[in-house]
Order: structure tokens, then sequence, then C-alpha cells
């Protein structure tokens, strides 16, 4: 891929809708499936953030790069979308601790990307028309008919398992090693955010790939085990819901968030689905049924927990609902150390409603040494 003037660039739908842009620079094709997030700020925590790994981002504030990128503000040491949609892309950048501006994080990063949509269309069509591949393309002469049956033979979303192309490739540790608490992570494609919320609470953390087993997670003797945050559909991580079901069987205190909440369903036999937008935003209305309270959240998935079968599962409560469609947003085991929610605790745009989760899960490995 090359940089070049900023030429007609085209947004193609797998349902054979074009939506025409501006490159914003980088010459190339990328594919994914097409998704939006609502957020008005935290593009660069959105563009790293593993769980979008394979998706196009079209972004429904106006403006994208106007405070350019910082190299804290990163979930993850890659940009994970694989291709960004917005309307006004900002060249230059005001901030006063920025490090560089999106277009050159962008060129750093080989990221492709088209402006001048328009995204409120864009938005509407995806919200009425569902979540579905797409392709965007930046090069001279493009040839849709050819980039349609190029897009017709990307696999959807659907069965797709990801999480190996995130995690990390081998074990690695996070904290202080003198810490109260230790905690094996299994990385299904962990938020840097996440670790940094588990160490503030005086833990050490031991961060296992995908693959790993619980016979490895054990090794390290933890106080807690975590299933994180990650891309795809959970369905075929069956490693992963074979570590949950151990976990769960040796009784011992578990937290899982998003893909990890998913994947704690599926070990206990109550299936997922694929939704048809999903959700992806700063400002998504949860009810903690526990406490009746409301809880302004960061949300970012395409799949859920089905909440007919869990309602029906003897060993389950809900503990959040999502308050627009009624889809669950939290569980926990009866009889079991065992809770996970599918929002994003860790995300602070602004409100820190369910920071209280980590102290929860703290306080759930306190009961459990009790009461061994």
């Amino acid at each position: 891929m090359k940089y070049k003037s900023r030429n007609k660039a085209i947004l193609l739908l797998a349902d054979g809708t074009v939506f025409y842009g501006k490159s914003v620079g980088l010459a190339g094709t990328v594919f994914g499936e097409v998704c939006f997030n609502t957020g008005m700020t935290g593009y660069q925590e959105i563009f790293t953030d593993p769980s979008y790994y394979g998706q196009i981002m079209v972004a429904s504030n106006a403006h994208i790069g106007n405070y350019g990128t910082n190299n804290e503000d990163i979930e993850a040491d890659e940009i994970m979308i694989s291709g960004l949609v917005c309307k006004n892309f900002s060249f230059n950048h005001s901030r006063v601790n920025s490090t560089e501006s999106l277009q050159q994080y962008f060129e750093k990063h080989n990221l492709v990307a088209i402006s001048d949509v328009d995204t409120r269309a864009l938005v509407s069509y995806i919200r009425d028309n569902g979540a579905q591949n797409a392709a965007i393309c930046t090069e001279d002469d493009i040839d849709i008919e050819a980039l349609k049956a190029k897009l017709a033979a990307v696999p959807d979303m659907k069965g797709l398992e990801l999480s190996s192309k995130v995690s990390t490739k081998e074990p690695y540790f996070v904290g202080n090693p003198d810490a109260k608490y230790k905690i094996s992570a299994l990385d299904l494609g962990i938020k840097k955010n996440i670790l940094r919320n588990l160490e503030k609470r005086d833990c050490y953390i031991k961060v296992y790939p995908y693959n790993a087993s619980y016979a490895d997670l054990k090794e390290f003797n933890p106080d807690g085990f975590f299933l994180s945050n990650g891309p795809g559909d959970p369905d075929p991580l069956y490693g992963a819901q074979e570590v949950a079901r151990q976990i769960l069987a040796d009784n011992q205190p578990v937290f899982g968030i998003c893909l990890g909440h998913q994947v704690l369903a599926l070990a206990n036999g109550i299936p997922t689905y694929k939704m048809f937008n999903g959700h992806r935003g700063i400002n998504h209305p949860v009810k903690n049924v526990v406490t009746g309270k409301g809880e302004i959240t960061s949300q970012n998935h395409g799949f859920t927990v089905d909440r007919e079968s869990l309602e029906k599962h003897p060993d389950f409560e809900i503990t959040h609902v999502h308050i627009n469609d009624g889809t669950v947003a939290g569980m926990r085991m009866k009889n079991k150390n065992c809770f996970s929610v599918q929002y994003h605790p860790e995300a602070s745009p602004g409100p820190h409603d369910a920071s209280y989760l980590f102290d929860q899960f703290i306080e759930n490995i306190e009961k459990g040494k009790h009461n061994n």
C-alpha cells in the first residue's frame, strides 16, 4: 500500500449497495463486517480494541482525527479494525498531549480509510438492513463487479473464530509480583485497560493465550480467573468453553467480560446468537436488576446470550438487562463464584458507573478464600 492524493473511493456492501467518498490517503482494498459506533470520543481506543478485529468501523460522530493520537490511548499495540468510514476526517489536530496526527497513525499501521461519506445515511441503512460484510476500495480504476466477486468470498462473522488472530502467543505478566491477589487471565482479545483496572486493585496478572488449558492457568496458583473480551463468534471457542467448565467444576472465582461472558454461557449449555446490529457505543443504558439502579455503559458486541434459555437455567440468574432492547447484559451463577457482563466496565468515556464490577470480583475472591 502507498499514500496518494485524495481520490474518489467507495464502500461496497454485501447486498450491492455503494456509498461514495474520498480516500484519506492510503491506496488499497480491505474487507470486513461493517458496523457503527455511536461514541463521540475515544476513536483511538476503538481502533485498537481487539474486539473490533475483522470489522470496518463507521464513525457516527461527524469529526474524526481532530484531537490526533496519543501513545497512552491504546487498547492493543496494533490497529485492530479492518478499515474506517467517516464523514469529516481532520488532517490537522489540536491537543496538548497528542503525539501525531491520525493520518500519520494510519500511515504507520497501514490502515485504509474513506471520508466524505454520508454517514448519517449509512448508519441508518445498517440499522434497517443489519450488519453485513463490506469492502472499502481507495485504489485507482475501481472495478465494482470484480470487487463484488471478492467480497462474496469473504466469510461471514457468524461461525468465525478470531481470538487466535489477536491473542498473545506466549504468557506474560502484568503488575507487581508482590501484589495481594494473583489472577490468571485467558486472553481472547484482552484490552490493556482491563489489565490496568485489575493491577490498580492490587492484582498480579498472568495473561495466557486463547488456547491455554485449565492446567496451564491453574499452574500459576491464582486466587481468581478472568475470561476476556474478544472478536468473532464465541461458539467455535471450544477450548475456552472447556476451560470455563473446569474452572466452575473446581469451584474457583471467575469473572467474564463480553466474549468471556458468552463463553461462560456456552460452557453451561446456554446458546448465543448473532445480533441484527449489535451494540457499539459509550452511552448504552443498562439496568442492574439486583440493585434497581441504572448504569450508562460502554458496549461493543455483535453476539449475545439467549435470554429465554438463560432464564430457564436453574443455576443462573440475570443481573443486568439492556434497557433499549431487553437483551442480557449480565448474569451470575447461584451455586458458583461466577459472574459476567456483556459490556466494558474498564472503559471510562465519562461515566464510571460500572467500575464497581472489578471491586465485586475482588470481593468474590475474598469470599472464596474464606469459604475454603
